[in-house]
């Protein structure tokens, strides 16, 4: 039992498609994996205050653990909001509640196709609400610079990411056109600085902005080198942050810097191997027990 999660976790480090890993309370505890289209099983039936969802990697791992019944849930490692953009995040979700309730009812189908276009491109699915940032997922959105569409692009970028533009031609207005695009400018943008934070600023002001920071503060944390970014871009990432918080509840590995996923992954897959190892240690008391009954019949 043990060697098939040893089996579970390595391919959740080489494989990019979306799993949750579930621990059910005492007597079910075993671990399952469920495929993207499964997202939802784990809170499915649960409200925010039953359940805790924990993102794994940043290929949308994450280990969902009912709280009921369940006595080390004090234990579960969790994602925390950083400090720096608490009192932003408040007050944010506040003003634009009314309009983040209505986007989500008119816009749903948007949000599944993006769904499924991330996940094909093995981007976590969470990063569908930078479009409600960028456009409000208008696909006839124009900006004062020139860009355009649900994804706003710029009509350089666009080209570079394969969309086409003649004329009144505009592949940028195209929901699943400019999707697929988005999801390639976004990895290619976290190839270049493996920080979801970062990706989300360089994909508003561009890269160089980013690099330019992170010369000048000497750091590759968010939090240190968004004083050396523009304003617009510092208020962009944390609107994401703010939007991610207010549809699913609670963060994820886009809403932490490099080095905070990095320890949030190490302490999962630590809580993990002791839960497992807990639950294989019972196992075999049970299968001991059962050996001592069957001798004392015979």
């Amino acid at each position: 039992m043990k060697t098939m999660l040893k089996t579970k976790l390595l391919k959740a480090g080489l494989i990019g498609a979306s799993f949750v890993f579930m621990a059910a309370s005492s007597g079910t505890k075993a671990l399952t994996l469920h495929t993207a289209d499964e997202m939802n099983a784990c809170t499915n039936g649960h409200d925010s205050l039953s359940i805790l969802t924990h993102t794994f990697d940043s290929a949308g791992y994450c280990i969902c653990l009912p709280i009921d019944g369940v006595e080390d849930a004090a234990d579960v490692p969790r994602i925390n909001m950083n400090a720096n953009v608490v009192k932003f995040v408040k007050d944010h979700n506040k003003k634009n509640a009314s309009s983040l309730d209505k986007i989500k009812e008119d816009r749903s189908t948007r949000f599944t196709l993006i769904d499924t276009v991330f996940t094909k491109h093995m981007l976590p699915v969470e990063l569908k609400y930078l479009a409600v940032i960028e456009s409000k997922l208008n696909n006839q959105a124009v900006s004062h610079v020139g860009a355009k569409g649900m994804w706003q692009f710029m009509p350089s970028t666009a080209r570079l990411m394969g969309l086409k533009i003649r004329g009144k031609y505009d592949e940028r207005v195209y929901t699943y056109k400019s999707t697929v695009a988005a999801a390639k400018y976004l990895a290619y943008l976290y190839r270049l600085f493996d920080d979801w934070l970062l990706t989300i600023a360089a994909y508003n002001a561009g890269p160089g902005y980013v690099y330019s920071a992170i010369k000048k503060s000497g750091s590759r944390n968010f939090w240190v080198l968004q004083r050396f970014l523009p304003l617009e871009t510092r208020n962009h990432v944390k609107k994401y942050i703010s939007v991610h918080y207010y549809y699913e509840g609670h963060g994820g590995l886009t809403t932490l810097t490099k080095s905070e996923r990095e320890a949030h992954i190490k302490a999962v897959a630590l809580y993990v191997e002791k839960n497992k190892a807990k639950e294989t240690e019972e196992v075999e008391q049970v299968e001991t027990s059962a050996v001592t009954i069957n001798f004392s019949q015979e």
